[in-house]
């Protein structure tokens, strides 16, 4: 390999992007902070690295395997790339505005590096965008729950800003990772049985549940067995759940799904809604209902996020919910006629010795002007080889396509 080819050469998962996608991103992603400002979410900007105690702390823990690491050779202490901003987000809440009024709304955007992509998202560095609500209602006590409508906002709000921008076919599909702990905390499962099941669940697999009861017993396994099953359209995967047998403390998780798909059923500009209460992978953060949006035919997921705990002293947290956009899936879901409307920005050359209010003019009524850096004999040449559409004569705006 030549040296030149060899600088040129990118870790896996890491990539160059040029224009004009580049800017299509940052203007796709100024659109989205802009929705969100507007519903109250209030801009913070967190650092690219932190202690990582502090970035692992409570539910942060589930991102370790995540993070590229470093020693900070100022501190003595490990520090660590973020691998994602809701953590960072979480950590403003609950200290520099841990004395902000409740519910309190924060919005982000930044890059964030993984130490491994996956299947579905191979790429280790992308930008995120991103929401979170803190406490649905003024703080009474520690354990307040989230209420519904935080969530149903946060969705709701989520699915119009990217409507907004161009993203169709748009679906939702809500989770709900903490019911099969809750049901299989009372059955003294060996950790083996645990893990076999959870990797069944992931798969879908109901053969594979079937073959574990005589370890989690028939009744469990066939209750197992129900709850692959009820996956798909809202409506009908509610109907199936609500005629399952459940232990108490798994109907209690049941219970705040429900409440958030009526809140979220009562509004008209709901995007479709699915249901999958046996998905687990890469909801481990979370503590309660999940959503993740997709959008039809794009690889992968454009966001995903639910409720959450804060960390807190004396491991008491406070309820949180929030999302968190991919941006390079988002472009990918951005169909190409709009993103060339985007992106069809009027190029004028301007040739050398264009006085400098004329340029500023020409700004000012929406064109990208290219100045000349030397005279030229075509100047509409000129223009065409740097990719004008039109060019200037004599302070007449010309079409190099009339």
């Amino acid at each position: 390999m030549s040296d030149f080819a060899d600088k040129a050469l990118l870790p896996a998962g890491l990539s160059d992007l040029l224009a004009p996608e580049a800017a299509l991103e940052a203007q796709v992603t100024e659109s989205l902070m802009a929705a969100f400002q507007a519903r109250g979410y209030e801009r913070v900007k967190p650092p690219l690295m932190e202690f990582e105690r502090s970035l692992f702390a409570g539910s942060g823990a589930a991102l370790a395997n995540w993070t590229f690491r470093v020693m900070d050779p100022e501190s003595r202490k490990m520090m660590s790339i973020r691998p994602d901003m809701t953590t960072q987000a979480a950590r403003i809440a609950t200290t520099r505005l841990a004395k902000a009024p409740r519910p309190l709304r924060i919005s982000y955007s930044g890059q964030v590096l993984r130490v491994k992509g996956s299947q579905l998202r191979p790429e280790r560095q992308f930008g995120q965008v991103g929401v979170e609500i803190f406490g649905s209602q003024p703080p009474q006590e520690p354990e307040t729950p989230q209420a519904p409508q935080a969530d149903a906002e946060i969705i709701l709000m989520t699915a119009a800003a990217l409507a907004a921008v161009g993203v169709t076919g748009l679906s939702v599909d809500l989770g709900l990772p903490t019911l099969v702990p809750a049901i299989t905390a009372g059955l003294g499962l060996d950790q083996d049985t645990e893990l076999s099941l959870r990797e069944a669940f992931d798969r879908k697999d109901a053969a594979a549940v079937a073959s574990l009861g005589e370890n989690i017993g028939g009744e469990a396994a066939a209750l197992f067995e129900a709850l692959i099953k009820v996956t798909g359209p809202a409506a009908k995967a509610l109907e199936a759940l609500a005629g399952l047998d459940l232990p108490a403390a798994a109907a209690a998780e049941l219970s705040s799904l429900v409440s958030v798909a009526d809140s979220l059923g009562a509004d008209e500009s709901c995007p479709n809604l699915t249901i999958d209460v046996v998905e687990n992978r890469g909801f481990e953060y979370y503590t309660g209902v999940t959503y993740t949006f997709f959008a039809k035919n794009v690889r992968g997921e454009l966001g995903r996020g639910g409720r959450y705990r804060t960390a807190g002293a004396e491991g008491k947290g406070s309820a949180a919910s929030g999302l968190t956009l991919f941006m390079d899936s988002v472009l990918r879901a951005i169909p190409q006629t709009t993103l060339d409307r985007n992106c069809a920005t009027k190029r004028l050359f301007l040739p050398v010795g264009t006085p400098a209010d004329a340029g500023k003019r020409l700004r000012a009524e929406g064109w990208t002007t290219i100045s000349g850096l030397g005279p030229t004999p075509d100047p509409a040449g000129e223009a065409e080889r740097l990719g004008c559409g039109h060019w200037l004569d004599n302070g007449t705006v010309r079409d190099l396509n009339s």
